[in-house]
This record gives C-alpha cells, structure tokens and sequence, in this order.
C-alpha cells in the first residue's frame, strides 16, 4: 500500500519520483533544522519573558504543532494531493519564514503573570497556541513528504534527525552572537532557505532568497534589541529608560538597570545582584560597612576574618568586597556566567565597581560551583553561597532544568569535604514566618553532616536571620561546621549581634530558641520532623533534586493566590504544570485525535498497531527529560546538558533509523532494539550516579567524550522503532489484497499519535520526576518501550 490513500488517485503531484533523493533530504534537514533552533531559542526566551516553569513549554507545543501538521495532511489529503509537492512545501517553508517574526511579537507583547487566573489561563493558552503555528507548518511539510516519499521513509527519517541535531550544535553559539530573538529571527531565515531548496525555479528560488535577504537585515537592524526587545517579563513591563546595558548569551540575559544611585545586574528579568561601588580600602566606618556588615552573611566574615573563601555565584560583587575588606587574603569567586564576570564587572563597570574582580587577592572563575569545588584541589576556610537561585538563573529548556544540583545532599558533601578541618559554609536563603527554605539548607546540612558521621549535630550549626520573621521572607544565614563552634566562636557572634541589634539569632548552640530550626537541629529523628512538618523540608538528592518545591500538593492547592512570599513565584510551578498539562491534554484532543476520529478515520482501520507509535512517543521523552536532567551536574549547566544530551540523541537516532531498513526491516527484528533500550535505561538508574560522580571534576572534552559513549549506543537503538513501524505501515499498492483490502493508509494517525503522546510525555516526566525521581523517570520510560512489543505484534501483520 502506498503512502498515499488508496481511494486517492496516484496522480504526479502525489508522487515524489521527479524530485531527487538529494533535495528530498537537505530540504528536510533544513526543515528540522529551523523547527528545533527555534523550538531550542523559545526556552530561552520563555524562561525570560514567562517564569522558568515555562521553560519547557517550547518542546509541548513544538511536538502538539508537529503532530497538528500531521494530522491536518491526513484530513486535507484530497485537497492537498491537487498540489505538485516541491510547491506545496516551497511555500509550506515561506509561510513558516513569514510566520515567526509575528510569533516573535505575540510572545514579547502577551504579559502573562504568576497567577491562577482566568485571564492569565487565557493568555498562556494564546500564547501557547500562537507560538505553535510555525511547528504546524513544519509538521505539515514533513508529513507530506514522509508520506509522499515512503520509499525513502529511513534517509528521511535520519535526516530529520540530523537537521534537528545540528541545530542543538548551532544553538549556544547563535544565542551567544545573536541573542534569544535574533536567533529566533535566524530560524526564519533558515525556513526561508528551506523554500529555495525546494524551488523548481528561478523566480521562486529568488523570492525565497529575497525574504532570505529580508529576515537577515530584519536581524541585523534589530542588533542591541532596537526592533525585537523584552517589554513585558514575569507580567511586569520593563521599563526601557532603566536599562543601561542589555545582553544575551546561552545562560541567560544580563542587564544592568539603573536604579536611583545604584546599579543592579538583572538575570532573565528578574534575579538580581547589586553592584558595589566601592573601594575597600575605604572600608572602615564607611556607609558601606554598616550596611553590608548588618546583612546575616557578615557573620562568616566575623568568624573568619582572614579565611580563604570560595564563593559561589559571587554576581555583582557583594560578598566578595565583604570578604576582602574584612582582610581575606584569597577570594575565589566562582561564577558560571561570563556576561557577569568579565562583560559587566572587569569591562563595562570595572571602574564603577573600583575593579574589584581585578584586584589580586580576587580570583574569578567561569564554572560551575559544584563541578568547580570536585576538580579543585586546595581547601577553603569558607565555602559560601548567598541567594544563588539557580531556578531563575539557569534555566535553559524543560521545567525539570530548573534545578542545577547546588543544594543537594551530594552537593553539600563536596563542599564539607573541600573545607578545611574547621572551615565553615555558610549559605544564605530566603525564610519566613513559618520556615522552610533556610529549614531545608538545614535538613540537607544534616543528612550531609550524618553521612560523613556526625551523629549529634546541635553544636555543629547557627542560624541568622535579618529581623523577625515574616510572610514575605527576609534572608537567614545558615553557618554548618564539620566541627562543633567553640564558646569563643559563640561570642564573637553574640558580640556582632549587639553591635547589631537588627539581626537575629534563630539557633545557636548554648542559646536555642523555641522555633522549628531548633526543633530539627536537636530532634533524635529527622525523618520524623519532616514527615510531620506542614512544608516539604526533606533534604534532596541528585536523582530528585528540586530543593526550592517546598510546598505539599495540598497546600499548593489551597492557597488559591500568591501570599506575596518569594518563595511562591516557585512553589507555583506545581499549579503553572498542571495548567500546562491541561492545555495540552485539550489541544492534544482538538487538534490531534478528534480531527481524526470525526475526519475520516474508519471504523474498520486498526486502532491498536497505533498505540506503538503512542508507546514509543511516550518511551522518548521520558527518558529525553530525565537525561537532560541527570546530565546537568555533570556538564555543569543546563544548557550545556540540554545541548549535548539533545544533539547525541538526535544524531544517533538518526543513524539508527538509516541502519534499520536492514537491521531492523520487520516485526521480530523490531523487538531487539525495545529490548536493548529498556535494558540500557535499567541500567543506566545504577551507572549514572557512579559515572558521574567519578569524572565529575574532569576536564570537559573527556566529559563530553563519556556522555558520547553514555548516549550515542542508547540514542542509535531509539532511533530505530519509529522508522520501522512507519515501514510497517507504509505498504506497497501490490500487497492490496487479501487481508490488506481496504484498509486505509495510516501514516499520519502514526504520525499525530506519536507526536501527541510526546506531548503529554514531556510533561508527565516533570510530575514523575518531581514526585519519585529522575531514576523513576528512566525507569518508566523503560516501560514503555516494553510496553510497544504488545501492539509490534498486530504491527506484525503490516510488515513484510
């Protein structure tokens, strides 16, 4: 049977005889590539324009446009058989250029706050849905031509995916040079080149070469954001008379706004770090002084004036000018962001910060943290971190992103273990009228301290906070020793406490205070304290590390509106996922299955081989997520790990799908790669960790050669089921007969069935991974690829 319905005459247009292999193939990488530069761009822009739980919404809608796109060719079919094809998707590729520069807009002028709102329902799910039309043009174009050139269903297949993996390689160097909309932009001008490839003539190659010409000085005008720029971020519109300095790169976005007499570096339009402007050795009893000494991170400074410190995400320079001021003779600042480091602190403000990250005793590093402290060999007297929330500073692609392993149980063991015999860490995060947040520093601190056989932490922790607590939340600092503090360190802490009555002493060891802090520090039984505590303050691990979801389901659901704490920007997220969820459960089922099921579809076509392609759709992104996930720590930021672990996959799916024509051409040969990729994923819930662990500090071209030999063998066996059940349905007119009479082509229910079960499945992977863990996640994904031998039998019956 061919790919074309057989109540369809085969006429030329449906046919692709007269177009060559080789254009049949760079036109569809060139339109892979477009689709996931920009599905790959609009992460970026999201967690930017929308808080970073949308994140991970341009792969929902990239895969529910994909899938409309394949459905709507299954129900236009008739209509669209009128068409010669190189035409079709000549223009298929030039509405797709046209279209992105007005997506471009509708996401940069939609303000969608963090709220349970009707309104702000309604403007996601427009958002949502307008930003899906380019990938249902996409999907439409690549339906056809998979439909139309069935023959070639594996070259296809594996260009598709290699299109899609060079755009994972092109993808942090265009952020880099370009910025989040240019890139964007970048991806219509690619769509516009898609349209030149598929010309059969010269005028139609020169209009799509023209609009081509068009979107690049479209770019290059809009250089430093004069046409395409953020005006509304997290629902709130940014102010363009504020911004001094404005600047992308694959991090994130970094601007420096003016804010009366100080400047403060904005990260993705919102996380923020002041610039100090001020000369250390005009310290003493400056306006400086008192203000940064009254702030609860002084207080390591305090206990180790002279210490050598280590300090994580040190941005705009605070807790670095407190430390060299205070006297220390080395200062490590270890930030993962070069815009900060070197473009806003050693360049553009070097003189307003009186090159502070210049200065000798101050030496900076562009790392991460974590993967920074495992590859050092020296120990610090003080490891510190102050308010790096790495939920609105890393964000790079998937909601499961979020979280870049900084305060895990793990990750707390490498920090003790790189201080010296009486280092200290001293972490600072947000607390309020009922603890939770510098609670679970506190529940990690412990797990951390047990495992490296501290039995009796109580001597081993002090707590400061700036004031009383409130609802809102103010910063408390959490100071943990692998050693118990001695009488003189208490003092020396209750001596800066009087000389600065604002700040508060929530714990410390010879003066407890009835609170929760307490109450954790000196329990007998932790696991019972967290099990009976109202938030969710249970330490974190690398497999589930989503330190900052401190609220439990049912408090997520009863507190109905933001109680205006920090910390619910976050929280919410759980709300924003199951909104996301339900929009694409509903357009799954507006766009996807009920077309089909009201358009055409009969009744006597088999609906069970389908739910292979749901099975292997749904096996894909589980484990896509939860690879992007676990690889993070081990690359050292998420867009890094959404890079790499994106381009492996693709590249080798690609290659397994051209290999398996002859390794995998029928249903029994189909049943080793299901079987190969849920042993592997088995596997890998036990490797990974000690992998990981072992060659985490390692340089990174040996990190990237382990996670090429971690992914490439798992990747080439997931390529292969796809293109093999689309083979197996894909029969040729010949074998119409028989069993086979009558039975309709269903190349593009595969089609929208797999894309819609991805959908579903990227985020079903956050929920499964959030409530059980990445390992789980893995797990599952296991399952269901098994899950695809059940209807691979009834597959069987299409296969030759």
């Amino acid at each position: 049977m061919s790919a074309a319905s057989p109540t369809i005459p085969r006429t030329p247009a449906t046919t692709v005889a007269d177009v060559p292999v080789r254009t049949l193939v760079a036109g569809v990488a060139t339109t892979s590539f477009a689709a996931l530069l920009m599905e790959l761009a609009l992460t970026r822009l999201f967690s930017v324009v929308l808080f970073y739980h949308f994140a991970f919404l341009a792969i929902s809608l990239a895969l529910l446009g994909l899938g409309a796109g394949g459905v709507f060719a299954y129900l236009g079919k008739r209509r669209l058989a009128r068409w010669e094809t190189r035409s079709l998707l000549r223009w298929l590729s030039l509405l797709n250029a046209l279209s992105i520069p007005f997506v471009l807009e509708v996401i940069l002028h939609v303000p969608v706050a963090l709220a349970s709102s009707w309104m702000n329902f309604l403007r996601l799910t427009a958002m949502y849905l307008a930003s899906a039309v380019p990938f249902f043009l996409t999907g439409l174009a690549l339906a056809l031509v998979f439909a139309r050139a069935s023959a070639h269903i594996s070259r296809l297949y594996g260009a598709d995916l290699v299109g899609g993996s060079l755009a994972c390689l092109a993808i942090v160097p265009l952020l880099n040079w370009l910025g989040g909309p240019n890139t964007i932009l970048f991806s219509a001008l690619m769509s516009a080149l898609g349209a030149a490839i598929w010309a059969m003539t010269a005028s139609a190659r020169k209009l799509a070469l023209g609009l081509a010409l068009v979107l690049s000085l479209i770019a290059a005008g809009n250089h430093s954001g004069k046409l395409f720029d953020i005006v509304y971020a997290k629902g709130r519109f940014r102010d363009p008379s504020w911004v001094e300095f404005a600047r992308w790169n694959a991090l994130s976005r970094v601007e420096v706004d003016r804010l009366g007499d100080e400047k403060a570096v904005v990260i993705d339009g919102d996380a923020s770090t002041y610039i100090m402007s001020a000369d250390p050795e005009e310290w003493e009893d400056s306006d400086w002084q008192r203000d940064l000494m009254s702030a609860p991170p002084a207080l390591v400074n305090v206990l180790r004036p002279r210490g050598t410190y280590a300090i994580i995400g040190p941005g705009g320079g605070v807790d670095v000018l407190r430390a060299v001021a205070n006297g220390s003779p080395s200062v490590t600042g270890i930030e993962i962001n070069p815009l900060i480091a070197n473009t806003v602190m050693r360049e553009r403000y070097a003189d307003y910060s009186y090159h502070l990250y210049d200065r000798p005793e101050v030496h900076i590093e562009i790392a991460d943290g974590r993967s920074f402290l495992r590859n050092t060999k020296p120990s610090f007297d003080v490891i510190e971190m102050t308010l790096v929330d790495t939920w609105a500073s890393t964000a790079a692609g998937a909601f499961a992103l979020s979280e870049n392993s900084l305060y895990t149980v793990e990750a707390f063991r490498t920090y003790f273990d790189h201080l010296t015999p009486y280092g200290i860490l001293a972490i600072t995060r947000w607390e309020f009228r009922q603890p939770r947040e510098a609670l679970r520093v506190v529940s990690v601190a412990i797990e951390a301290l047990r495992e490296l056989g501290v039995r009796r932490p109580a001597g081993h922790f002090m707590v400061i906070a700036n004031g009383a607590l409130t609802e809102d939340g103010i910063p408390v600092a959490v100071l943990a020793k692998k050693t118990p503090f001695t009488p003189e360190e208490e003092q020396t802490v209750q001596q800066h406490l009087r000389n600065y009555p604002k700040l508060t002493a929530l714990y410390l060891p010879s003066q407890p205070e009835a609170n929760p802090f307490t109450t954790l520090i000196r329990s007998s039984d932790a696991n019972a304290f967290v099990r009976n505590y109202p938030f969710n303050v249970a330490p974190v691990r690398d497999n589930a590390p989503f330190f900052f979801f401190t609220l439990k389901p049912s408090q997520v659901l009863a507190r109905g509106s933001p109680k205006l704490g920090i910390d619910w920007k976050v929280n919410i997220g759980v709300v924003v996922l199951a909104m996301v969820l339900a929009i694409s459960l509903a357009a799954v089922l507006a766009f996807l299955i009920l077309p089909l099921a009201f358009g055409g579809m009969r009744r006597s076509q088999a609906a069970t081989p389908l739910l292979y392609f749901v099975a292997v759709g749904l096996g894909y992104m589980l484990v896509e997520i939860a690879l992007i996930q676990r690889f993070v720590l081990f690359l050292g930021h998420p867009t890094y790990a959404l890079t790499v672990v994106v381009f492996l996959l693709l590249l080798s799916s690609g290659l397994g799908s051209l290999v398996s024509r002859r390794w995998a051409p029928g249903a029994p040969t189909a049943r080793i790669p299901l079987f190969l990729i849920a042993l592997a994923l088995v596997l890998y819930t036990r490797l990974l960790t000690p992998i990981f662990n072992q060659f985490v500090g390692s340089p990174i071209l040996l990190k990237l050669g382990i996670s090429a030999a971690l992914l490439v063998p798992l990747g080439f066996a997931m390529g292969m089921p796809f293109p093999s059940g689309l083979r197996a349905l894909a029969a040729e007119p010949a074998l119409l007969a028989g069993t086979r009479e009558g039975r309709e082509n269903t190349l593009e229910w595969a089609w929208a069935m797999n894309a819609g079960s991805s959908v579903l499945g990227s985020v079903l992977a956050v929920f499964i991974a959030i409530q059980l863990g990445l390992n789980a996640t893995l797990a599952c994904g296991a399952a269901a690829y098994l899950c695809a031998l059940l209807p691979l039998r009834t597959l069987g019956s299409f296969v030759d």
